[in-house]
């Protein structure tokens, strides 16, 4: 891995990528870069993430197990293969009332006509 980052033009199996580790949340960068990020997390059951907001959109998908996922006070529950959108500048929690894997993507405003 050069940087954090998984190995290109390579198969990688992601579950695998970060393990659990009790009493812990592990954060793995797979990518980062100046217009976003790829991060890879495992939570142990009852960690969490702290109320936070992100001047930026953030896609959730949860890898293994179930997450709680809380925006602007709503409790979400999303489970394994589910998918859901933390929007920019919205109050967020991450809990795990069960330990859970998830991938964050975040693409950062204002480099959306970057390829053009």
């Amino acid at each position: 891995m050069k940087n954090n980052e998984l190995e290109k033009s390579l198969t990688h199996e992601l579950v695998e990528t970060v393990d659990y580790i009790p009493g812990s949340v592990v954060m793995k960068a797979i990518l980062k870069k100046k217009t976003g990020t790829v991060t890879i997390s495992s939570f142990d059951m009852g960690e969490a993430l702290h109320s936070k907001i992100s001047p930026f959109d953030n896609l959730i998908q949860i890898i293994d197990g179930e997450a709680e996922i809380i925006i602007n006070e709503k409790s979400n529950t999303i489970e394994t293969g589910q998918v859901i959108i933390i929007p920019a500048h919205a109050r967020n929690v991450v809990k795990a009332n069960k330990r859970f894997k998830m991938l964050s993507t975040i693409i950062k405003s204002g480099y959306e006509d970057i390829s053009i």
